[in-house]
C-alpha cells in the first residue's frame, strides 16, 4: 500500500493568504483573549490599514471606559496588527461575554458598516452608543477666554431663550476654554429647527462670550443641526481647542525637555529616525483614563501617521513611542514643526488633567438645572476647571472640578455650603486621580462609587441585557 504525504500548511499561512487577497476595508479579525495575561485582556486586532482607523480602535475601548494598561502598534504597509491590554476600572479583566462580542463588533465596524450583533437587538441601536454622540438634539459648540462664571453665564441665555439643556461638556486649559452643549426645545422638545431663533440663540450666545473678550481675542459660537455623522464629543472638544490655539504658549513645558527621570510633568521629545524615514516621538506623563485616546486623537487630526507604536506603564507614569510619518509619506522637515508637534501633544494631554475638587451630582432633571448649579458655583467663589453632565429621563447626573476664583484649591467649609445648596446627592469625591472612593457628605461615610462618564451607560444597558438573556 503506496503512503501518500500532504505537505502541512500552517493555518496562520492559509489566513495570510485570506488577508492578502481580502478587498481593502473589508478583512478584520479580532481575538479577545483572557488566557495569556494574568491581569489584564488581551485585544488583538488585524485589519486593513487606512488613515485614523487607530483612533476609531482606541475610541471604542476607553468609550466603554476601559482602561489601556499596554499597547503596541504596527501598521506598516496595508494592514495593521494592533494589541491593547485591557481592564475594567476596577482592575478586572473583560469576561462578559455579551460584551466582548459588542468589543469585536464594534472594532470591525468603526465606520458603521453593519449591525450590532444578535445577542443585542433586542436594544435599539441608538440606546447602545453613548449620549455625547447624540443625533437628536441641536449642538452648541463655544470656544473663546476662560473667565470665572462663564459657563454660568453661557447657561443662563440658554434658559431666557427657553433651551433645555440636555449634555453639556467643558473643558478648560491655558486660559482658554471650549464646551459642546446640546439643546432641545424647551417647550416642545426634539431640536430647534426654526432658522430665527438659532439666529437668536448664536447671537445671545455671541454677546455673553464677547462681553470680557479683548480686542482680536478669538472667540467663536458654532450651532450645528442634529446628524448622524457628527464627530465624536471629545475628539471634537480637542479639534476646538487646537484651533483656538489653546497650545501656544505651551505652559510648564517647551518640549524639549530630555531629564524625565522623578519628573511627574508632561515631557515630549520628537527626533528623526533618518535611515528609517521616521519621526520618533517619545511622550512621558503621568498615566490616566484615556490618555492614548488623547494621544492618538492629536496625531490624527494633525495629519501625522503612526506606523509603530508602543505604550506601557512604569508606576504612575506612562512612557509612550510613536514612529510617524506626515500623511504625505514624509518624516518632519523642520525644528519649527517638531516643537509644534510637541506643544501640541502636551496640551492635548494636559486638557484633560482634573484640577480641583470633583463634585458628582445626580438630581431631578429640570428646566434650567446648569444655570442653577453653575450660579451656586458662582455665588460661592468657585470656577468650573471641567464639566460633564448628561440627563437621562427624569434625571440629571454628571461630574464638575472645581476650584477658588484664583485657581486654588477650594476650601472644604465652601464645597460643604455648595453640597447642601445643591441638594440632590451631591458626593465631594477624593482629589486623588486612581481613587474611587467618594464621601458623602450627608452621612459622612465611605462608599465605592464609580464615577460618572458617558461609557457607564452603555454598560449599563450590557448588564441589564446580559441578565435578561439569563432568564
Amino acid at each position: 500500500m503506496e503512503i501518500v504525504y500532504q505537505p502541512y500548511i500552517d493555518p496562520e499561512f492559509e489566513s495570510l493568504i485570506e488577508r492578502i487577497n481580502a478587498p481593502s476595508l473589508v478583512f478584520c479579525r479580532v481575538c479577545i483573549d483572557n488566557d495569556t495575561c494574568q491581569h489584564c485582556t488581551v485585544v488583538k486586532v488585524d485589519s486593513a490599514n487606512r488613515h485614523g482607523i487607530l483612533l476609531e480602535m482606541v475610541q471604542v475601548l476607553t468609550d466603554l471606559d476601559l482602561v489601556i494598561s499596554k499597547s503596541y502598534i504596527c501598521s506598516d504597509g496595508g494592514w495593521l496588527m494592533d494589541v491593547f491590554h485591557v481592564r475594567d476600572q476596577l482592575g478586572k479583566k473583560i469576561t462578559d461575554e455579551t460584551l466582548n462580542l459588542y468589543i469585536q463588533q464594534e472594532l470591525c465596524d468603526t465606520r458603521r458598516r453593519g449591525g450590532v450583533p444578535k445577542e443585542l437587538q433586542t436594544c435599539h441601536k441608538r440606546k447602545l452608543r453613548p449620549c455625547h454622540i447624540s443625533t437628536e438634539h441641536t449642538a452648541l459648540e463655544i470656544t473663546g477666554r476662560d473667565r470665572p462664571g462663564l459657563m454660568s453665564d453661557i447657561s443662563a441665555a440658554l434658559y431666557e431663550l427657553g433651551c433645555h439643556i440636555t449634555a453639556a461638556v467643558a473643558w478648560t486649559h491655558n486660559g482658554r476654554m471650549a464646551c459642546i452643549i446640546q439643546v432641545e426645545d424647551g417647550l416642545k422638545g426634539g431640536p430647534i429647527m426654526v432658522q430665527k431663533r438659532l439666529a437668536l440663540v448664536q447671537e445671545k450666545l455671541e454677546s455673553v462670550v464677547e462681553g470680557h473678550h479683548e480686542n482680536g481675542d478669538k472667540r467663536s459660537v458654532l450651532l450645528t443641526a442634529p446628524a448622524a455623522d457628527r464627530t465624536h464629543t471629545e475628539r471634537r472638544l480637542h479639534q476646538m481647542m487646537y484651533a483656538d490655539k489653546d497650545y501656544e504658549p505651551c505652559q510648564g513645558c517647551d518640549g524639549s525637555c530630555r531629564h524625565w527621570n522623578g519628573c511627574k510633568k508632561t515631557h515630549v521629545t520628537v527626533e528623526t529616525c533618518k535611515e528609517k524615514g521616521y519621526s520618533l516621538v517619545n511622550v512621558r506623563s503621568r498615566d490616566r483614563n484615556k490618555l492614548l485616546f488623547d494621544t492618538v486623537c492629536a496625531l490624527t487630526d494633525m495629519q501625522y501617521v503612526v506606523f509603530h507604536a508602543a505604550v506601557s506603564l512604569k508606576g504612575s507614569m506612562a512612557n509612550q513611542e510613536y514612529f510617524i510619518r506626515r500623511q504625505d509619506g514624509c518624516s518632519l522637515v523642520s525644528e519649527t514643526e517638531s516643537r509644534k508637534l510637541a506643544q501640541c501633544l502636551v496640551a492635548a494631554i494636559e486638557r484633560r488633567v482634573s484640577h480641583g475638587v470633583r463634585l458628582d451630582i445626580c438630581t431631578e432633571n429640570k428646566m434650567g438645572l446648569l444655570w442653577y448649579l453653575t450660579r451656586v458655583f458662582r455665588e460661592n467663589g468657585l470656577s468650573i476647571t471641567r464639566t460633564e453632565i448628561g440627563t437621562h429621563g427624569e434625571r440629571a447626573s454628571g461630574c464638575f472640578y472645581v476650584t477658588d476664583a484664583s485657581g486654588n484649591d477650594a476650601n472644604p467649609r465652601t464645597v460643604e455650603l455648595v453640597r447642601q445648596q445643591i441638594g440632590g446627592s451631591v458626593l465631594v469625591v477624593n482629589k486623588c486621580p486612581n481613587s474611587s472612593l467618594s464621601v458623602s457628605r450627608s452621612s459622612g461615610e465611605m462608599e465605592e462609587r464609580p464615577r460618572f462618564s458617558l461609557g457607564n451607560l452603555l454598560w449599563s444597558q450590557l448588564e441589564r441585557l446580559t441578565s435578561s438573556f439569563g432568564h
